[in-house]
């Protein structure tokens, strides 16, 4: 085996034993800078924003074709006197396990195996990036400086490769009503009624396509009291596959609104946009997989990528990406948050294998 065990399940323990949700990786990036010095791994720090930015280990003549990258940002704890890593037998759990302090761990410990094996450069770059979790502020400025051709990201897979990517849509809705005692209230008058009928409306549209999937939150209305409420406002989620066109079904989802509800009962607006993608098994980079894969006989199962990432960022910027991780994104964004550390331990002998080849 080339990858050191118990120095891979040390760091994850350790990287997820420190809080770093999105805005607040300043501890982590200290860690991790202090962790590469250690192990003789030269990084260069990326600014974002004020004290926040990208960790980058580039080769010595500071161009790559592949790039690996890790966000080590989290989503704000659910309960922050036990987000810490807690270890049972194989599986370990706590916050930002599986999202994805393991595939960064991987990462990290693939380059220090590699560094020791070799003793040379490197011939990938590896990109410890912030932000992802929110505004993907961390992806944007590492692709608009750094023209890599490829891109391995280490969302949770289940290690299947991901060369196809789900397209992203967040649609914010308020609806607007009129403040009644609540024995007087009118339904065509009740904010949330509105909010409720506009949601259906649009749920009905996306239950006659395929590959769509959708999620309701943050539903919530202005405090009325014993009375119906004046305001009510909602976001939804769309993952859409990228046979379809964000643009036309943002529009057709606009027009069937405005069809039955006026300006005054209901504002949409476009929060997030991000385009879907596929790319061929048949490039460089899958076909290097494939064959490690069938080097190590594990299943080569293709999977698309149905939630949101950096990957869109990078793909709109030129670069191809190709999710491939440890965990379960069923577990991601949960308070039973875990990964299998016999899949840590396989992806970075994957991620180690992917250097040797380009070696």
């Amino acid at each position: 085996m080339s990858i050191n065990e118990k120095r891979l399940k040390d760091l994850l323990v350790d990287m997820i034993n420190i809080y770093s949700p999105s805005g607040k990786e300043e501890e982590i990036q200290d860690f991790l800078k202090s962790y590469l010095k250690k192990h003789k791994l030269n990084y260069i720090f990326q600014e974002v924003d004020e004290q926040r930015g990208n960790i980058i280990v580039m080769p010595d003549k500071g161009e790559a074709d592949i790039v690996f990258v890790g966000h080590i940002d989290t989503v704000p704890a659910f309960d922050y006197e036990n987000y810490e890593a807690n270890i049972t037998e194989n599986e370990i759990y706590g916050l930002g396990s599986a999202d994805m302090k393991s595939g960064c761990a991987a990462m990290v410990e693939s380059f220090i195996s590699y560094r020791e094996r070799h003793k040379g450069d490197f011939p990938c770059a590896l990109a410890l990036v912030v932000g992802e979790e929110e505004s993907g502020d961390g992806a944007f400025t590492l692709a608009r400086e750094y023209p890599f051709d490829w891109a391995i990201i280490g969302e949770p897979t289940n290690l299947k490769p991901c060369f196809g990517h789900f397209g992203y849509v967040e649609i914010s809705l308020v609806t607007y009503g009129q403040k009644l005692h609540a024995s007087l209230s009118k339904p065509d008058k009740n904010a949330v009624k509105l909010m409720m009928d506009c949601i259906n409306l649009i749920i009905e549209y996306i239950d006659k396509k395929e590959d769509i999937l959708y999620n309701i939150r943050d539903f919530n209305s202005s405090h009325a009291g014993f009375a119906s409420p004046d305001r009510c406002e909602a976001y939804l989620d769309l993952h859409v596959s990228s046979k379809y066109s964000l643009g036309s079904l943002t529009f057709e989802i606009e027009e069937l609104i405005f069809e039955k509800f006026n300006e005054k009962e209901i504002k949409f607006s476009l929060q997030t946009i991000h385009h879907g993608y596929e790319l061929s098994d048949k490039a460089s980079l899958p076909k290097m997989l494939k064959t490690i894969y069938n080097q190590k006989n594990l299943d080569f199962s293709q999977s698309f990528f149905k939630s949101d990432s950096d990957a869109p960022i990078f793909w709109q910027s030129g670069i191809k990406p190709i999710i491939l991780g440890p965990g379960d994104l069923a577990v991601a964004h949960t308070c039973e948050e875990m990964v299998d550390f016999n899949e840590v331990l396989k992806v970075a002998e994957i991620y180690f294998s992917v250097l040797e080849c380009e070696n």
